[in-house]
């Protein structure tokens, strides 16, 4: 049984492969010209609500100036809009609009169907440990569970 450090890390680089692969995959499925990381804010959007740009900036580790080139395209694509905070008129919130809640719904249901794929080639007695040693993962990332995702969208 291997369980240094290396080996740990070479096997989540391993799976990493597959994820961004399977990733890719399900954006070039869809209609609109995303990429990784503009798909990744709407993650972040759909996860934890709307966003004031410098909170969006922090949750995806970039620098507040790329946010808003980021935010700029996504707006254009109608994938989010922009607007004014309730409480302050100067602060800016990021929401996720219904296209881009539908978009992610559809990039998520593709990767589902293909992880499932994959899953059913991993010996079922390997299946609890995966299970297990993939959720520690994303908790020690701060990623929160599926059944965790921000459920009120904005229409």
């Amino acid at each position: 049984m291997q369980d240094s450090a290396t080996d740990v890390v070479d096997a989540i680089l391993r799976a990493s492969r597959v994820l961004v692969a399977v990733a890719a995959r399900s954006l070039s499925a869809v209609d609109h010209d995303v990429t990784l990381p503009q798909f990744r804010a709407l993650v972040v959007l759909a996860q934890r609500g709307p966003q004031r740009p410098s909170t969006l900036a922090d949750a995806l580790g970039v620098h507040p100036s790329t946010i808003t080139r980021l935010c700029d395209r996504l707006v254009a694509k109608r994938l989010v809009k922009r607007a004014e905070s309730p409480g302050n008129r100067r602060e800016v919130t990021i929401t996720l609009t219904p296209k881009g809640k539908r978009l992610v719904d559809s990039v998520t249901a593709t990767r589902r169907v293909e992880i499932a794929e994959i899953v059913t080639r991993v010996p079922q007695r390997e299946r609890a440990t995966m299970v297990r040693a993939l959720n520690a993962l994303g908790e020690a990332a701060g990623e929160p569970a599926d059944a965790n995702w921000f459920t009120g969208w904005g229409e």
